[in-house]
């Protein structure tokens, strides 16, 4: 009978580990470390890596206010340059930012996305005049309208996020930094619950 209640108790404490660790993030399913730390950058502890013209970052975004929550605090932003699209997107994001001074908000974010992913169906008059009222609207200079110093700016922003880019081998958006050396495996989790569990972990790590 002793036997039977320790073996018993051995099982249960087997299962208690069991639970426990499933919770966990696995390195190389939920995040990976960088091969360059991208500390020097001085990124916000979290920051998103995305692209205007990312329908899954585009569907990101509408998470975003709930993930800050969770992980109480705001994320960051970089914009990838990986091709000659993503480079567009880019200089429409960092016309924002440079007039802002930081990120634009959730609101114009979606209006940014909205724009760039208008469709084949849609004139570039059409694309430019979106573009443009997100920008106008809200008192700030459309990106076909910037000064040569702000446009130098903007090429300086941009080369700073294709270092990032580079440096840390970021292959695919949407995902997130953390702590400017791990990687989040977006394909790895099924809510944005559990990102901001293996985001949370990360940042204590």
């Amino acid at each position: 009978m002793k036997k039977m209640i320790a073996l018993f108790l051995v099982a249960i404490s087997t299962l208690m580990v069991g639970c426990s660790e499933s919770s966990t993030p696995v390195e190389g399913k939920q995040y990976r470390t960088l091969s360059n730390n991208l500390a020097t950058y001085r990124l916000p502890q979290v920051t998103e890596v995305f692209s205007l013209n990312c329908g899954h970052c585009k569907q990101m975004e509408s998470q975003l206010p709930k993930l800050e929550k969770l992980i109480d605090q705001s994320v960051g932003k970089v914009h990838v340059t990986f091709n000659e699209s993503a480079q567009i997107g880019a200089m429409i994001y960092y016309s924002a930012e440079m007039q802002l001074g930081k990120k634009p908000d959730h609101e114009m974010m979606l209006d940014l996305f909205n724009a760039a992913q208008m469709g084949d169906g849609a004139t570039l008059a059409e694309k430019k005049g979106q573009i443009d009222n997100a920008f106008k609207s809200r008192g700030l200079v459309s990106p076909y309208d910037i000064t040569e110093e702000q446009q130098n700016q903007l090429f300086q922003a941009m080369q700073i996020a294709d270092e990032i880019i580079t440096k840390g081998e970021i292959n695919g958006v949407p995902t997130f930094i953390v702590n400017g050396k791990y990687e989040i495996i977006t394909a790895g989790h099924e809510t944005i619950e559990e990102i901001a569990n293996t985001i949370n972990y990360l940042i204590k790590k």
